[in-house]
């Protein structure tokens, strides 16, 4: 099979045209367009919880490269994430030493 991309969007469509809650929006089918009635952010709370883990692994004094978390919205970032396990995990996300 050549597209396997192309029976997976069409099985994809026909579940979403038979799923219950259809009258959910659906992003994607207007990429330009933010669908009507989709969900939209209007707070992001940074607390000391979130700034824990997003400072996960990084020592005091912090450097100022992380001045950026001051700005980091609502949308997703790597950096407060764990990332590949073994000699890659340099912030110890997944309890190594």
């Amino acid at each position: 099979m050549r597209h396997p991309t192309i029976l997976l969007t069409a099985c994809l469509s026909v579940w979403a045209s038979t799923a219950p809650g259809q009258d959910l929006p659906v992003a994607g089918t207007a990429p330009w367009e933010r669908p009507a009635g989709a969900p939209v952010i209007t707070e992001m709370v940074k607390d000391a919880a979130w700034y824990a883990l997003a400072l996960t692994g990084v020592d005091q004094p912090y450097p100022a490269s992380l001045r950026f978390l001051e700005d980091q919205g609502a949308w997703f970032s790597p950096f407060t994430h764990p990332g590949m396990t073994g000699p890659y995990d340099i912030r110890h996300w997944h309890g190594g030493e």
